[in-house]
């Protein structure tokens, strides 16, 4: 076998090797991005839940500043959660 032969037989499974590594390549970057939108969508959800939350515990302090009765301004703080539906985004 000549040696030109030899050349263009390592540069043609060369090529191909770089293009199934570059697809291989692009086709994790594309995955990788996904998740990190899920990632994103997750941690907004948890921070509008956050902030619910806080919101519900100001109510009931202010209810118990309030004097409605510790008691009873505990099971309306329930009876809210036990009612809100989730919402889908």
């Amino acid at each position: 076998m000549t040696e030109f032969l030899k050349m263009d037989i390592f540069f043609f499974v060369t090529t191909v090797v770089v293009i199934v590594f570059g697809i291989f390549a692009a086709y994790i970057l594309w995955r990788f991005g996904r998740i990190l939108k899920n990632i994103e969508h997750i941690s907004l959800q948890v921070a509008q839940e956050g902030d619910r939350i806080r919101e519900d515990l100001a109510e009931m302090r202010s209810d118990i500043k309030k004097g409605k009765g510790k008691i009873k301004s505990l099971f309306g703080f329930l009876k809210k959660e036990k009612n809100r539906v989730a919402k889908d985004f």
